[in-house]
C-alpha cells in the first residue's frame, strides 16, 4: 500500500482523494524547517482534524530522548538527514522505547529505492521523500489507516459484572480515563445498558443524543452521524450515553450493534464496552466478539459462582484469545465476610489483574460528582491499579517496564546525588 502511494502521489494536478483521518494521535520530529512548515499545514488540514498531530524539532534524537519516559502515540514521522546506516542504527535504538504497534514513517531527502527496502524490512511503515506536500504526508497515514486491517484500528474491551451491583461500569469509566489521561489514546465509552446505565452521570454528562440514536439509526449511521451523537467529555475521551429512561422497551438486535462497534473501532484505538448484567443473545455475542473481557466481581460465593461459570464459558469459547481479566471491586468492608483475593483467583483459575479496595467516602464522592477517582483523588490507590489495568489492555505494559529499566541507571544517579 505504501509503496502504490509513492508512485501514485506523484503528480500534483492528480491529486489522490484523501478521507479525513480516525481520531489516532500523530507526533513529528523534524530536522529541517521545510518539512516542519509542511507537516505543520498538514496538522492544520481539515483531514487531520480529528487527529492529535503535533510538530517539533529534534529529528530521530528527540525522539529517542522523549520516548524513554513518555507514550509513544499511534504513528511516529521521523525526518531525517543522516546517512543510510546512521539512520538505521537510530532506527534500532528508537526500537527499544517505542510501542511495537506503533507506526513509523521516514521522511528523507534521497529517493533510493534500496534504502526503502531496508527500512520496510526494519518495520517502518512508509518512506516519503521531500519534496512533497502536506496530502502526501496525510495520503501515507490514511493509506495504512485505510486498508481491511486498519479497520481493526482500534481494541473494544467488554466489562461485564460477575454480578448486579459489582461496580463494572464504575471499572470501566475509571479504566477508560487511563487509557485517554495517562496513555495518551482517544477512547470511546459505549453505554450498552439503555435504560438504567450511568456513563452520563458519571462524567456530568446530559447529552440529548446517545448510543440508542446510533443502534437505532439503520442506514443514517455513518461516521459524520456517528459524530454528532458523541458527547466529548475530554479532548480523547468521547461518551455514546444511554438514554437511562423507562419511556420505551429497548429491544436489540445484534446487526446494527455489530455495525456501530466496526464503525467506532476503526476509528478510535480504544472503545470500551459497558456491557450491562444480563445474558441476552446480544450481550453474549458483544462479549465473544471483544478483543478482552474484563470481569468485576465482589469477593463472595455469588460472584465466585457467576465468576466460575464465565470463566469457563469464555475459555471454551474462545481458546484462541486472552483469558478474560479479572478485577476484584469492594474488597475489605467491615465486618463482611469474604472470600480472599488469592483464593478467589484460585478457584476460577485466574490471577486477579487489579483488587480494589472498599472505599465508600472515595467512590461515594465521585460518583455524586460526576467525576473519575484521579480527579478525585490522583494518589489514591485505585488510581493506579486502573492505570496498570489501562496499560495492560492497551499492550503498553511492557513497554513501560522496559522504559523504567533503561532509565533506572540515571534514576540511581539523581538518587544518589540528593
Amino acid at each position: 500500500m505504501a509503496q502504490e502511494y509513492m508512485s501514485a502521489a506523484g503528480g500534483a494536478d492528480e491529486r489522490k482523494f484523501v478521507p479525513p483521518l480516525p481520531r489516532i494521535s500523530i507526533q513529528c520530529f523534524c530536522e529541517t524547517e521545510e518539512v516542519h512548515g509542511l507537516l505543520s499545514q498538514a496538522a492544520a488540514d481539515r483531514r487531520a482534524g480529528r487527529t492529535h498531530m503535533t510538530v517539533q524539532m529534534g529529528g530521530l534524537a528527540a525522539a529517542r530522548e522523549f520516548y524513554e519516559a513518555a507514550p509513544t502515540p499511534n504513528v511516529i514521522a521521523l525526518e531525517t538527514t543522516s546517512t543510510p546506516d546512521a539512520l538505521l542504527m537510530s532506527l534500532d535504538s528508537l526500537a527499544e522505547v517505542c510501542d511495537p504497534d506503533t507506526k513509523v514513517i521516514i521522511i528523507g531527502h534521497t529517493n533510493d529505492i534500496l534504502l526503502y527496502r531496508r527500512l520496510i524490512d526494519r518495520g517502518v511503515t512508509d518512506y516519503l521523500v521531500v519534496p512533497m506536500d502536506p496530502l502526501d504526508f496525510l495520503g501515507s497515514i490514511s493509506a495504512v489507516f485505510g486498508t481491511d486491517k486498519a479497520k481493526q484500528l482500534g481494541r473494544t474491551l467488554a466489562f461485564f459484572g460477575a454480578r448486579g451491583g459489582a461496580g463494572s461500569s464504575t471499572i470501566a469509566h475509571n479504566v477508560a480515563w487511563a487509557i485517554s489521561q495517562d496513555l495518551l489514546q482517544d477512547v470511546v465509552i459505549a453505554d450498552l445498558d439503555l435504560p438504567f446505565g450511568t456513563s452520563g452521570l458519571n462524567f456530568n454528562q446530559d447529552p440529548v443524543q446517545g448510543i440508542a440514536d446510533a443502534i437505532y439509526a439503520g442506514e443514517r449511521l455513518d461516521e459524520n452521524f456517528l459524530d454528532r451523537l458523541m458527547s466529548k467529555c475530554t479532548d480523547r475521551l468521547s461518551l455514546m450515553a444511554s438514554p437511562g429512561t423507562l419511556e420505551r422497551e429497548y429491544d436489540v438486535e445484534q446487526t446494527p450493534l455489530d455495525q456501530l462497534f466496526a464503525l467506532v473501532r476503526g476509528n478510535v484505538p480504544a472503545t470500551v464496552l459497558d456491557v450491562p448484567h444480563m445474558w441476552s443473545g446480544w450481550a453474549h455475542s458483544t462479549l465473544m466478539q471483544a478483543d478482552d473481557i474484563i470481569i468485576t466481581a465482589t469477593p463472595d460465593l455469588t460472584s465466585l459462582r457467576n465468576t466460575k461459570n464465565l470463566v469457563d464459558h469464555l475459555k471454551a469459547n474462545r481458546s484462541h484469545d486472552r483469558q478474560p481479566f479479572l478485577v476484584l471491586n469492594q474488597v475489605g468492608i467491615p465486618k463482611r465476610p469474604e472470600i480472599a483475593p488469592k483464593e478467589f483467583g484460585d478457584s476460577v483459575g485466574l490471577e486477579p489483574s487489579a483488587v480494589v479496595a472498599f472505599d465508600p467516602q472515595l467512590f461515594g464522592t465521585a460518583a455524586n460528582n460526576g467525576q473519575m477517582i484521579a480527579e478525585m483523588q490522583a494518589s489514591a490507590k485505585p488510581v493506579e491499579a486502573f492505570g496498570t489495568l489501562a496499560e495492560t489492555l492497551m499492550g503498553k505494559r511492557e513497554v513501560r517496564a522496559r522504559k523504567r529499566s533503561a532509565l533506572s541507571p540515571l534514576l540511581e544517579k539523581l538518587k544518589r546525588k540528593g
